[in-house]
């Protein structure tokens, strides 16, 4: 099974639907199988117009209504229709968070979700889990924040609807997340705890924490992407720019590629390796009829053959007489002994 890579575009459109085609188009070359945005109505999940919220843009600390912010990042009907059209342009999977019932509603009426995620702010609004997962799509949750306590209840909230298909995503709630509060040791508890499988949603710098993720079990991965982190807004600081996405994506492929299988034994290029690589026993002097193998007159060499004995088999022709002339350097076979 391969892993499922999300290039989280959120809210890193800046509110362009011509910035989100772009991003579509860097996440499809850099091999990416998803964009996911976030779908909502700022004025249903804010209460207060004069909360203020805080961040780092452009290098300098930004303090704004968190109200107007979100506004910006708002599509219409015909831009999320837009964008979604595009994907199938691109031959891209679409997909996004729907911060409200009525958001998932909308969405669903475009177009068919692959999956629904929620992220870890909603992880204990239970009502809202239960119905998104009473649409019977397959659910991707983030547990950052989560105790172990309510990673379980989310998990009986979904499965209470008869809907079993749950990716439980391992998440750091820091922007940027150090590597000493990652914890990837996680996954594996999360997937074993709750029987569930698990990826990871990653708020890193770089991508060692995500290869390290499917090396735990990680099968989904999702991760912030921006055009460009010098851009204004709230995310573009600590998401990845399309360079490195390739890389990120890269090194991803390849670790899954070289966890392989633990069955212990040579791959096919190594079984050519050996015939080569490994040493045989020969014969150290020209050994003639009648001699007797020795530990004096026998050495280990390589050689070019398929039909050798290996040192460790020295012990079962030592005092075996030759019965065929066997000449320096030349491997020595059960056929010339006696």
């Amino acid at each position: 099974m391969s892993i499922f890579i999300i290039a989280e575009v959120g809210i890193n459109h800046n509110g362009s639907v011509e910035i989100a085609k772009k991003m579509i188009d860097e996440a499809k070359e850099c091999g990416v199988d998803c964009v996911k945005f976030q779908t909502f109505k700022a004025e249903e999940f804010i209460s207060d117009p004069n909360q203020t919220y805080t961040y780092i843009s452009q290098d300098k600390e930004v303090t704004e209504s968190m109200l107007d912010m979100f506004k910006r990042y708002e599509f219409s009907k015909d831009e999320w229709q837009e964008i979604i059209a595009y994907c199938k342009e691109k031959e891209i999977i679409f997909s996004s968070t729907a911060q409200n019932p009525s958001d998932l509603d909308f969405l669903l009426s475009l177009t068919k979700l692959p999956f629904i995620k929620v992220g870890s702010d909603d992880l204990t609004n239970l009502g809202l889990l239960k119905y998104y997962a009473s649409k019977k799509i397959p659910m991707i949750i983030s547990a950052g924040m989560s105790y172990a306590s309510e990673i379980e209840d989310a998990v009986s909230a979904i499965k209470e609807t008869k809907n079993e298909d749950i990716t439980v995503l391992h998440c750091v709630s820091s922007y940027p997340a150090e590597a000493e509060e990652v914890n990837l040791k996680k996954i594996p508890t999360i997937r074993d705890a709750f029987g569930v499988k698990v990826g990871f949603s990653d708020h890193t710098i770089g991508s060692a924490a995500a290869v390290g993720s499917v090396c735990f079990g990680a099968k989904v991965i999702e991760k912030h992407f921006t055009l460009d982190t010098s851009m204004a807004g709230p995310d573009h600081r600590f998401s990845i720019n399309p360079s490195e996405l390739k890389k990120y994506v890269d090194d991803i492929r390849s670790i899954k590629k070289a966890i392989g299988t633990s069955e212990l034994k040579p791959t096919s290029k190594e079984l050519e390796m050996r015939k080569i690589a490994r040493r045989s026993i020969v014969a150290d002097v020209k050994l003639e009829i009648g001699d007797f193998i020795t530990s004096k007159n026998v050495s280990f060499k390589r050689v070019q053959n398929d039909d050798t004995l290996t040192p460790k088999e020295l012990k079962y022709i030592l005092g075996r007489e030759v019965k065929n002339k066997i000449e320096k350097n030349y491997p020595i076979k059960l056929k010339d002994l006696r």
